[in-house]
């Protein structure tokens, strides 16, 4: 076996702030369930939970969950085969 070095995930925390300081609404996802794909702004978001709670327009399972407390959040996103974020442009990427 090769020698496959690693980083710790603070190497993470750069890359992340950069892709969570867009705008997620036009991000697109695909529902795990159903295999739809479309805009976060599509989804159908229900507030009535302890957090947000966001369904599939088109089978109405969950995508996303997002639970707010004071001073942390749980972002949930198990019902998306994946979440593709538009970039902005005037930005070099980060290493």
């Amino acid at each position: 076996m090769t020698d496959l070095s690693y980083l710790d995930g603070n190497m993470l925390d750069g890359p992340l702030r950069e892709l969570f300081a867009v705008d997620l609404s036009a991000a697109t996802g695909r529902c795990d369930n159903c295999g739809m794909r479309g805009p976060v702004a599509g989804l159908h978001v229900f507030s009535h939970a302890p957090g947000l709670v966001a369904r599939c327009p088109s089978c109405a399972e969950v995508m996303l969950r997002l639970v707010r407390a004071p001073d942390r959040a749980w972002l949930d996103l198990r019902g998306a085969t994946f979440l593709q974020v538009p970039m902005p442009l005037d930005r070099p990427p980060s290493r």
